[in-house]
C-alpha cells in the first residue's frame, strides 16, 4: 500500500470542532463513535464515565475518545522512618498489569517493614537552553555570567511557584548550554521550567547576543537535562529528588519471610548488580526498580515517561554480621502533588493514599522518599527470588 493510496483514501474524520453544550464525557463518547465508526473497529471497552474523567478531556488529553483501566494491587503496610526521623506506615498503590509483581512488592514490604530508612536530596528541576556561538563565547558566557541576576529574575517572573536554585554553563565547539534548576514547590514542574527558560532564553537573545558576540537561540530544551532520557549525567549528579532507602536484613528475616539465605543473595548480588551491570555498561545497576517506580507514577498521576530517569537507580548488597544491608539510590525520582495527571479523580485518591498520613515533610519529598522506600522493597524481594531460584516459578504461577 503506498503513501498516494493512503493520502487519497483517508477518510476524514471531526474530532475536534464538536459542539460547545457537549459535556466532556460526551465530547468522549461523539469522538469515539465517529472512530468506531468511520474506521470499523470495536472501541466499546473504552467508554468513559462522567464521574470520573474529571478534567482529562480539558487539560490532560487532547482529542479524547477513551479511557483504558489499568489494575490497581495494594502492598504493604511497609513501615518506614523518613528523613525527618518520622515513622509512617505506607500503604502502596502499584498500578499494573504484570502478573507477580504485586505479590512480589508485597513480600518486599513484609521483609523490610520496620528496618527501613530514607533520605533525599532535591536538586530540582531542569531544563537547558542551547545557543549557536559563532565567536566570542567567553564574551557570551562572561556576559550570561555578569547579567545572572537579570535574567534569573525574567524566568523566575512566569511564576510564583518558581525559583532557580542553580544554574550551569557547557560549551561545544559551535554551542553554548545554559541548564537552570529550578524549585517548583508542590508541582513536578516540567512546564514551569520550561516557560521559565523560554523567557531567560529569549532575554538572553535579545539583550546579549549582540555588541561583537555572535549568537542566537537555538531551543530551549538542550538535552543537556536529560529530560525522559537516561544519561550518565543524570545518574552521577541526580535530577529532581535523589532518594536513598536502606534497610537491615537479618539472618532470620531472610530465612523465614524471603525463603533464602544471606550468601545465596549476595551470590546474586556480585553476578547481576556488579558483574552483569558491568558487562552491559549499563546506567544503573539494579533488579526492577523501573517496575515499581512505572506502577507508583501511573497510579498517582505522574508523568509516566520519567520512569526512564528513576531507571538509573543503583542497588548495593553488604553483608553484615547477622545478614544483609541493602540499599538504594534513586537520583532522579521526578514527582508532583499538583499538575498533571495528579488531580484527576482516580489518581487522586491512589496519591491520598500513599501520602496518609501526612508528615513534616513537604509532600513532593515525602512522595519521593515513599516511592523509594517501595523500590527497596521491590529489589528485595526479587534478589531473594532470585537466590532462591523461584523467579520462573512465581511468574508462571501468577503470571499466566
Amino acid at each position: 500500500m503506498n503513501n498516494e493510496y493512503l493520502i487519497h483514501n483517508t477518510i476524514p474524520m471531526n474530532l475536534r470542532n464538536l459542539p460547545e453544550s457537549l459535556s466532556p464525557h460526551e465530547r468522549c463518547a461523539v469522538r469515539r463513535m465517529t472512530i468506531q465508526d468511520t474506521l470499523e473497529v470495536n472501541l466499546s471497552n473504552l467508554g468513559t464515565e462522567p464521574h470520573r474523567i474529571g478534567d482529562a478531556e480539558e487539560k490532560n488529553c487532547e482529542q479524547m475518545f477513551g479511557s483504558v483501566p489499568i489494575p490497581i494491587g495494594y502492598a504493604g503496610p511497609l513501615t518506614v522512618e523518613l528523613s525527618n526521623n518520622e515513622i509512617v506506615d505506607l500503604h502502596l498503590p502499584l498500578g499494573t498489569t504484570e502478573g507477580a509483581l504485586v505479590a512480589s512488592v508485597n513480600r518486599g514490604c513484609r521483609a523490610i517493614s520496620g528496618h527501613t530508612k530514607t533520605h533525599a536530596i532535591y536538586h530540582g528541576i531542569s531544563r537547558t537552553i542551547a545557543f549557536k556561538i559563532d565567536k566570542k563565547p567567553e564574551q557570551l558566557i562572561n556576559s550570561i555570567t555578569e547579567k545572572e541576576d537579570i535574567w534569573k529574575a525574567a524566568g523566575e517572573a512566569t511564576s510564583s511557584h518558581l525559583k532557580i536554585i542553580n544554574t550551569h554553563i557547557d560549551r561545544s565547539d559551535s554551542h553554548l548550554f545554559l541548564t537552570i534548576n529550578a524549585d517548583t514547590d508542590e508541582a513536578m514542574g516540567m512546564n514551569m521550567i520550561t516557560i521559565a527558560a523560554d523567557a531567560i532564553g529569549h532575554w538572553i537573545a535579545n539583550n546579549l547576543c549582540k555588541d561583537g558576540t555572535t549568537c542566537r537561540l537555538i531551543t530551549i530544551a538542550g538535552n543537556v537535562d536529560s529530560d525522559k532520557k537516561p544519561s550518565k549525567r543524570t545518574h552521577d549528579l541526580g535530577r529532581g529528588y535523589e532518594v536513598h532507602a536502606e534497610a537491615n536484613l537479618s539472618t532470620k528475616v531472610i530465612q523465614e519471610t524471603l525463603k533464602t539465605t544471606p550468601e545465596s543473595m549476595m551470590h546474586v548480588a556480585d553476578a547481576k548488580l556488579k558483574d552483569g551491570s558491568h558487562i552491559a555498561s549499563a546506567l544503573g545497576s539494579n533488579l526492577h526498580a523501573a517496575n515499581i517506580i512505572a506502577a507508583l507514577y501511573l497510579a498517582t498521576g505522574q508523568d509516566a515517561a520519567h520512569v526512564v530517569e528513576g531507571s538509573l537507580a543503583d542497588t548495593t548488597v553488604m553483608q553484615t554480621k547477622d545478614g544483609l544491608q541493602i540499599s538504594v539510590r534513586l537520583p532522579a525520582i521526578l514527582v508532583g502533588v499538583r499538575g498533571g495527571g495528579t488531580s484527576l479523580p482516580a489518581q487522586k485518591q491512589c496519591l491520598d493514599l500513599l501520602l496518609k498520613p501526612q508528615t513534616s515533610l513537604r509532600p513532593t519529598q515525602q512522595l519521593a522518599e515513599s516511592i523509594g522506600a517501595a523500590v527497596l522493597a521491590g529489589e528485595v524481594s526479587l534478589l531473594a527470588a532470585q537466590a532462591a531460584h523461584t523467579l520462573a516459578s512465581s511468574h508462571k504461577k501468577m503470571a499466566r
